[in-house]
C-alpha cells in the first residue's frame, strides 16, 4: 500500500489489483486509506495487508489489526536487533508491492501527467488494466 499520491493493492506476486483515486501529493497515507476505507476492505476480505510506515496507526483500536508495518527509530528509541530483523522480513514481503509500482510506473505518460484529480485517476484505472493485460502475456 501506499505511493505518495496514490495508493494501491497487490496481490502476494505484485499483481496491481485496485489503485485508490489521485490525490494531492500532501495527502496523508493514513488519511487517504480512511476515505478509502481500505481497513474495512482488507478486513472483510479476511486478508492482512503489509504497507509503509507512512500507514503506521492506521489499524490502531481495532481488536483484529490487519496492517502490518515495521518498526521506526527515534532519537530516544534505538531499534532493538529482534526490530531490524522485523523491518527486514517485512521489506522482503513488501518487494512485490514495489515491483506493482514500479509495472504502472512503466508507462511514459506519467513522467509529464499534470492534470486535474479525477482524469488523472481515469488514467491511472486504464493503466492498471493495461499493466495486468501486458504481465498476463
Amino acid at each position: 500500500m501506499g505511493e505518495g499520491d496514490l495508493d494501491a493493492l497487490t496481490d502476494e506476486n505484485g499483481r496491481l489489483i485496485w489503485i485508490s483515486a489521485a490525490r494531492p501529493r500532501r495527502t496523508h497515507d493514513n488519511t487517504a486509506a480512511r476515505h478509502d476505507h481500505i481497513l474495512a476492505h482488507v478486513h472483510a476480505a479476511g486478508l492482512g495487508a503489509l504497507a509503509d510506515l507512512g500507514f503506521r496507526g492506521l489499524d490502531n483500536g481495532i481488536p483484529d489489526p490487519v496492517i502490518v508495518t515495521g518498526y521506526i527509530a527515534t532519537r530516544t528509541h534505538k531499534l532493538t536487533r529482534g526490530e531490524k530483523e522485523a523491518n527486514r522480513v517485512l521489506a522482503v514481503g513488501r518487494a512485490p508491492v514495489e515491483h506493482g509500482f514500479a509495472h504502472l510506473k512503466n508507462w511514459r505518460i506519467l513522467t509529464k501527467l499534470r492534470t486535474a484529480p479525477a482524469r488523472a485517476t481515469r488514467l491511472l484505472r486504464a493503466l492498471l488494466v493495461l499493466t495486468n493485460l501486458e504481465i498476463n502475456r
